[in-house]
Formats: structure tokens, sequence, C-alpha cells
């Protein structure tokens, strides 16, 4: 990476340093970096870690860095927080940006933000950009699903530091109070599908209710009527009937939420006057709509090619065993010519 990869025009910002050299880490330095700030990597091996970074970032001994710098990004694991015990001193009145996860939910009785500060209590400990990924930290242009930050801290002060600070990295912070919030933002990453269950809900409901509506109409009317028993159709044909019929409703349900969300506007005329809670849900569900649409399309196509092998294979089937039938028939009637000829 070249020094002229970044603008000469920008503002001189304060130094940050880095504890950690991992991916997040270096994805983190170059974030900083663009944005015009003086980068400074702790690392327990600077020379072997020096080779991951621009040369315009100085890498060096923990100690060292956290020396030159008032904001402190702590890109370690929890288990290895016990180092930071001999840098208490380097460490105090420093404002300490914890951004590690847990393997799994609630996997500590206590938060690592939480247990952090109560290893460092002359520190300031700020929960923040642990839902950010090392990919998501790398674009220049993230997705708006990938910019929101959340942050906490007992102090008011260093929390709106580091949202400032998440502003000029082109981030969107949100402010979630004290330092009490951190369990539920270490959470959010690791959840599993936490926007899908509306979706999905609603997905299988419709899926129960057309398969349920065709079933009637096209199985247990005809077999009441008529005696006409068509039960063979259920694994394919009706399932095959079912899924474009979810599929189109489900992408319906996408643009109608935009809809009523402009004729709320409308009504308002306002587009700052909060949505209604089941709105906004909505909205932030239509991404997840609109992939379970898509999917239900793509079972169909597959279905729908499936069908003519079906029953290409089954009138291949019935045409052998006519052909058999006919060949058996034949040699009887030659038994029985070969018995009159007797």
């Amino acid at each position: 990476t070249c020094k002229t990869c970044w603008s000469v025009d920008r503002p001189v910002q304060p130094t940050v340093a880095v504890l950690g050299s991992g991916d997040f880490s270096r994805s983190l330095t170059m974030r900083l970096l663009h944005r015009g700030f003086h980068v400074v990597v702790g690392s327990r091996q600077p020379k072997m870690a020096a080779q991951s970074f621009p040369h315009v970032v100085d890498v060096t001994h923990h100690e060292d860095a956290v020396a030159k710098a008032a904001i402190v990004f702590l890109a370690i694991r929890r288990e290895h927080y016990p180092v930071l015990w001999d840098l208490k001193h380097l460490l105090e009145g420093k404002i300490l940006v914890d951004v590690s996860n847990n393997r799994r939910v609630n996997q500590y009785p206590e938060s690592n933000a939480e247990y952090l500060a109560s290893l460092l209590p002359q520190s300031t400990v700020v929960k923040g950009f642990n839902v950010i990924s090392a990919w998501a930290m790398q674009q220049t242009s993230p997705m708006d699903a990938s910019t929101q930050v959340f942050i906490c801290s007992n102090s008011a002060q260093a929390r709106q530091q580091i949202v400032d600070l998440a502003r000029q990295l082109h981030f969107q912070p949100v402010d979630m109070g004290t330092l009490s919030s951190s369990r539920d933002i270490e959470n959010m990453p690791i959840q599993l599908f936490p926007g899908w269950k509306g979706p999905v809900l609603a997905a299988v409901a419709l899926s129960i209710f057309f398969f349920s509506y065709s079933f009637v109409r096209d199985i247990i009317h005809p077999y009441i009527k008529r005696k006409q028993s068509d039960f063979y159709k259920i694994p394919m044909e009706m399932v095959n009937r079912t899924l474009p019929t979810v599929a189109i409703t489900l992408l319906a349900l996408v643009y109608l939420g935009g809809q009523l969300a402009a004729a709320h506007q409308l009504y308002y005329g306002t587009k700052y006057r909060h949505f209604p809670q089941w709105l906004e849900g909505w909205l932030q569900s239509r991404k997840q709509l609109g992939l379970l649409s898509f999917f239900m399309a793509a079972v169909h196509v597959l279905y729908s090619v499936c069908l003519p092998m079906r029953r290409s294979e089954r009138y291949l089937l019935l045409n052998t065993a006519y052909q058999q039938v006919r060949r058996e028939r034949g040699r009887e009637g030659e038994r029985e010519r070969e018995r009159e000829n007797r």
C-alpha cells in the first residue's frame, strides 16, 4: 500500500491504538488510515505482524502502542484479557473500546465489557464495533445493513467520543446507554437469524393456506363428487401449484410495506414521523420476505423441470408394461392355436 492512498487534504486526526494483529485489527487499521487517523498497532510479535500492515502503520509492542494513544481498540479475545494487567498503569484514564465477541449466547456470567471494566477500573470501557465484520470494515461503501454500530459505556463523554469516531468512519452509531447493555450487544452477532422469525412464519402460513385450498378443490371435491381418486398428485403437482402462489404473495408483501409507508408519510405530511411498530417491523423484514419469495420460485422451477421427467418416466413404465402384456397375450394365442391344430 502506498502513501498516495490517503488524501493529504484531510484534517489531522488523533492517534488511535489497536491492540491485536488479526483480521479485524488489520481491517480496522485500514479504515482508520483512510479517514486520516494515525494508527499504532500493539502486538506480541511486532516484527512478524508488521508484514501484514502498511508501512505507514507503527507496529510495536503493547506498552509502546498504549502510551502513544488516548483511544485504544482492544481486538483480542476475552481469554487474553489478563495480559492487560501489566498495562494497567498505562491504560489509566484512557478510553478502551472492546470489540470482542463470544462463541455462543450468554457464554459467561457477565459480558466481556463488564469483565474488562472490573479488571481495569481506572480505564473507561466502551463497547462497540463488535457487530461489524472484518469484511464489512474493508468496504468503502458498505450496505445499509452493515453500517450500524451499537455503542454503550458508563461514561457519557467517552460514549459520545466513540459515537463521533464511528460517524467519521462512515458508520451509523446507535447509542445503547450504559455498559449494562453490552451483553445484548455481544449477543447480536451470534443470534441465529434474528430477523427471520416473522417472514418464515408468514411463508409457512401462506403455504398451508394455499396448499389446503388446492387440496380441497382438486383432490377432496372430485373424490366426493365423482369418486375420482387423484391422491397421487399430492407430492408433485399439488406442491408445485402452491409454490408459485406463495412466491408471488411474498413478493407482493415486499412492495406493499413500502406503499403503506409512503401512504403514512403522505397522510401525516412528513417523513420524520415514526412508523407504527408493526409497520416498522414489516419494513425491516422486506429483505427476508424477498429472499423467501426467491427460494419458493427456485423450488417451483425445480419441480417444473422434474414433472415432465416424472411423467415421461411413468409413460415409459406404462408403455413397457403394455408391451409386455401384448407379448404375453400373443404367446397365449400361439399356444391356443397349436393346441387346436393338434
